[in-house]
């Protein structure tokens, strides 16, 4: 099977330490500025604003407004990056699923910042441990990151797990089982829409990512001839 993870809070929690990395990219890029704290907490707002949902309409590129593509976003990057915490030893997991003889990818949204994504991937110590990282959003959409996979792969079970799952609505094909990594921070904004969750076909749902193995498992068994 063809294993795709997201990033942000499936593989990784990046989320709890928003604040802190904005306080230590104000020291860093503004130190003459007073009430660092109370900035990092508008700024916090002001991203999270930006990771609220849009279900169904992941269909098109995206540029993120120009604020956002600066040197100092790209501060708090490396920042969040170097205080960015894996889940349920994700690279153990990784290791493992490999292991089975999987080919496991990274298929994940890109950041504001051009790359930034492979460089968090990389300062957690799991790029290397992909067959694959494929990133959508700036220069190409899901449905074309999706077809990139088949063509490589072929159409082997596509096993995509995110805490996201209003990315799957619409995305994926016959052979696609969708897996929602039940994270806090984005699951908030899920509950609020459950109904939308009747859209997506072949929906699993876990609460730690070691549960892979057991969906794995019943997809074998559901898909057997």
């Amino acid at each position: 099977m063809i294993i795709a993870f997201d990033f942000d809070g499936t593989l990784a929690d990046t989320y709890s330490c928003i604040e802190e990395a904005f306080v230590k990219a104000l020291e860093r890029r503004c130190p003459w500025l007073p009430f660092k704290g109370l900035w990092a907490k508008l700024l916090t707002k002001i991203e999270n604003y930006f990771e609220r949902p849009t279900f169904g309409s992941h269909k098109k590129k995206s540029k993120p407004p120009f604020f956002l593509r600066t040197q100092f976003f790209e501060t708090w990057f490396e920042e969040r990056a170097k205080l960015t915490k894996p889940l349920d030893d994700a690279p153990e997991l990784l290791k493992r699923l490999k292991g089975e003889g999987h080919i496991v990818i990274s298929f994940s949204a890109e950041d504001f910042i051009d790359g930034m994504k492979v460089r968090r991937l990389k300062e957690m110590g799991i790029y290397d441990l992909f067959d694959d990282v494929i990133v959508f959003g700036r220069e190409m959409t899901i449905d074309e990151a999706f077809r990139k996979v088949r063509e490589r792969y072929g159409d082997e079970i596509f096993v995509w797990v995110d805490d996201k799952p209003w990315r799957f609505i619409g995305h994926g094909d016959e052979n696609t089982e969708y897996v929602w990594y039940y994270f806090p921070f984005s699951a908030k904004f899920v509950e609020k829409n459950r109904e939308r969750l009747a859209l997506i076909p072949h929906l699993h749902v876990i609460r730690d990512l070691w549960s892979i193995f057991d969906v794995i498992e019943r997809i074998r068994q559901e898909r057997s001839p």
